[in-house]
């Protein structure tokens, strides 16, 4: 085993988690895949429907922050097979049911078990991949979403011109119960298990000697923490807020057609698919050359950049759509031989534009957040950190919601954005003021100073 070198693991135990990833994903979606299906078969209205899915959401996000904490406890290995497994015979289970009670009941356990995905993949990231690769392998491991997301429609809709839904729910948990013990043989939560040296900076920088581990007073008073906390939930409060709310906007107050509102949907999907991917590419090289310390990050510069494209594209898309738009504006001007050349207006092309700019920029920061917010924290609390600024994000995609819909219903979907918008802009700025504050978190980094 000792001739066995990082290569070999590192890939093994990411193919793993990708696989692992993408199932969990899968799993979280089959009732919205086969949900037209399931309708045929059993009388199920909108209330029905919004009670068995509104079930998950909310024991998703109890279970994301616990797992989080639990990763720093116990083994990262076993507690994503084991969420993986108990997803797959939650599926297995629900398509023996036929009430909305055993529904909302076992679509509730498969969000407690879906929490226990992403947590691990981040500790584990952590443990085998030096700090100028973690930014990279964290984003391409967010796209296992994007695979599952993108094909299981597909799958699903062609598999259910030969099976029934109760099949293919059968089938799918299977597989993925199936595939939970394949993770637990290959992954390994870190070098040291299979006798490899650990490649943390933190192990290096601390074997002179003293307690390299704080407690979780000190890391909970940590201020960086918490600015990292609260810009998260204005990223992710005003990211979904544009994804939940835009396609309105720009059907109700804009003048827009449906068919315009879903493609800029779309356009916003594809630059944020892309967004994720550069941030962690870009911000590694950053680190690469310039190293982790304990004031500021490399991935700084990238992040508050990205923030600041938010606002841009984000006034943008408020102020220069119309119901009619004026052809002496620059940039239909600028847009016009684009326009010639497709044969697509160039208010199409712009939206667009606009939705894959947003996209590109509310994206990226998502992945950066986890990213520094994992390698920022001592080892021991690596999961707990991510926990916390993943439950802000929460509390921020909750204020996208009602009361975001609150104010577009007082004054206007306009007057909404603006306020997000402001909101963004404030964020920016202040982020951009305390780039360099001190960014190790715990006592721990005190004794590098």
């Amino acid at each position: 085993m000792g001739a066995t070198g990082f290569g070999y693991y590192r890939a093994t135990i990411f193919f793993c988690m990708f696989i692992g990833y993408s199932l969990y994903f899968f799993n979280r979606k089959t009732f919205s895949f086969v949900m037209p299906s399931v309708m045929e078969e059993i009388e199920l209205d909108k209330d029905d429907l919004g009670l068995i899915t509104s079930s998950q959401t909310m024991a998703y996000a109890i279970s994301k922050f616990i797992s989080g904490v639990l990763s720093d406890q116990i083994s990262a290995r076993w507690l994503f097979s084991l969420g993986l497994f108990l997803v797959g015979g939650i599926n297995v289970v629900f398509s023996w049911s036929s009430t909305v009670t055993m529904f909302s009941l076992l679509w509730f356990i498969n969000g407690l078990g879906q929490g226990c995905g992403w947590p691990p993949c981040g500790k584990v990231l952590r443990k085998w991949f030096e700090p100028s690769q973690f930014g990279t392998w964290w984003s391409v491991l967010s796209c296992s979403m994007n695979l599952a997301g993108s094909l299981g429609p597909v799958l699903v809709t062609v598999l259910l011109q030969y099976y029934d839904w109760r099949t293919i729910l059968t089938m799918s948990g299977v597989f993925c119960a199936g595939f939970s013990i394949v993770c637990a043989v290959f992954v390994k939560n870190e070098p040291k298990d299979v006798g490899l040296p650990s490649i943390e900076v933190a192990a290096k920088k601390g074997a002179k000697g003293g307690k390299s581990k704080c407690t979780l007073k000190e890391f909970l008073l940590s201020p960086f923490l918490w600015v990292l906390s609260l810009s998260y939930l204005v990223v992710f409060g005003v990211k979904t807020a544009a994804t939940d709310w835009g396609q309105l906007f720009l059907m109700q107050e804009k003048g827009q057609t449906a068919l315009m509102g879903s493609t800029y949907m779309s356009a916003l999907e594809v630059g944020g698919f892309a967004g994720s991917l550069a941030a962690g590419l870009i911000s590694d090289r950053a680190v690469a050359k310039q190293g982790l310390g304990t004031h500021g990050n490399p991935r700084h510069s990238l992040l508050i950049l990205m923030m600041a494209g938010m606002y841009v594209s984000m006034y943008l898309f408020r102020v220069t759509i119309t119901p009619e738009i004026s052809k002496e504006a620059v940039w239909v001007q600028v847009l016009h031989p684009v326009s010639v050349l497709f044969g697509v207006s160039e208010k199409e092309i712009w939206i667009l534009f606009l939705g894959a700019v947003f996209g590109f920029s509310s994206y990226g920061p998502i992945a950066l957040f986890g990213v520094i917010a994992s390698e920022s924290a001592p080892s021991n609390f690596c999961g707990t950190s991510h926990a916390i600024v993943a439950l802000m994000a929460n509390v921020g995609a909750f204020m996208a919601g009602l009361p975001f819909s609150t104010i577009a219903k007082q004054h206007s979907w306009d007057m909404a954005f603006w306020v997000a918008e402001v909101i963004m802009g404030i964020s920016a700025v202040l982020f951009f003021l305390v780039r360099n504050m001190r960014t190790k978190m715990g006592q721990m980094a005190e004794k590098m100073d």
